[in-house]
């Protein structure tokens, strides 16, 4: 059995895509189809940059649905690959939106203007500097947890924001609390990295961005998905429409159980994981938790032509 995964905030760079947008007109409508829904020019920003603006939240989600739901549509459509086997389709925090859209649940265009507000809002949601995140290598989440705890209180809030993997852990929080815990894992050896974004991504900080998305996601027509997804907050698999908007309206602030996801998939048959967007982020996090199975991943014309 196979699952598909989609990508999240961190596998984007200027220039993807642009294999597939030089040799497929399916490919230039889409850009075209997402150029006008957002009104301003994406495409520029994916295919041209520069960095710093493809980087902006409110750019960068949308970016990555457009080079997912690319790829998936040339494989589909100009290949007439028909991927058998498919029992879940998963995505890494906005890579969900991806996986909706390719599972038949979420119109491209309806996600494209979902992703754009909910960058914009998870963006404004805190005040530049004052939040920050940090990957912790090397260290499971209940060793993680432990560090946490030696916190001083006044020092804000740290809150785990991604169990990427029994050797990756990521945190988002109050920046003075991640500073703080940075130096006690420093101080015990542990290797740590902060991350560059401007805002403490999952955790409750983004409580304002929630509740922003809200009506805006329950006002959007969402069907019931082709196959189940597996969502991020649960680690289980989901298909009800209603519940998936719930979801995802939690989502923004609660922990990408990605892990678990992983291994929930792997429990119920899955041996093989196939990664549709931009970079390899994911089909390395696979390996590293459980390396019996394979993974790919999958953004180049000669990626998609060894699916065949």
């Amino acid at each position: 059995m196979k699952a598909i995964l989609f990508p999240g905030q961190g596998s984007q760079s200027v220039g993807m895509g642009l294999e597939l947008y030089k040799n497929f007109d399916l490919v230039k409508k889409i850009f075209k189809s997402a150029d006008e829904k957002l009104n301003y020019s994406i495409s520029k920003i994916i295919l041209e940059g520069p960095e710093n603006e493809l980087k902006l939240t409110k750019n960068t989600q949308p970016a990555i649905l457009i080079i997912s739901h690319s790829i998936f549509k040339v494989i589909n459509e100009e290949f007439n690959i028909k991927i058998k086997n498919i029992k879940y389709f998963g995505g890494h925090s906005l890579g969900e939106y991806s996986a909706l859209v390719s599972s038949g649940s979420l119109n491209f265009e309806d996600a494209l203007y979902l992703l754009h507000e909910r960058g914009k809002s998870m963006q404004e949601a805190v005040p530049e500097g004052k939040g920050s995140m940090l990957a912790v290598m090397g260290l499971k989440l209940e060793e993680v947890e432990k560090y946490i705890n030696q916190i001083k209180k006044d020092k804000g809030l740290c809150e785990i924001a991604n169990d990427n993997s029994d050797s990756q852990i990521i945190l988002s929080g109050d920046k003075s609390a991640i500073d703080e815990i940075y130096k006690i894992l420093k101080n015990n050896k542990k290797k740590s990295i902060f991350l560059p974004v401007s805002a403490p991504f999952h955790s409750s900080l983004m409580k304002p961005a929630s509740e922003k998305m809200e009506d805006k996601i329950n006002g959007t027509n969402f069907k019931n998905p082709s196959i189940h997804l597996v969502s991020n907050v649960t680690a289980s698999s989901i298909q009800d429409s209603e519940q998936i908007k719930n979801l995802l309206i939690k989502q923004i602030f609660s922990k990408v159980r990605w892990r678990e996801s992983i291994l929930y998939m792997i429990k119920n048959g899955v041996n093989e994981f196939i990664e549709i967007g931009p970079g390899k982020v994911l089909s390395g996090l696979v390996k590293r938790i459980n390396d019996k199975v394979r993974s790919k991943s999958v953004n180049t014309i000669e990626d998609i032509k060894s699916l065949e």
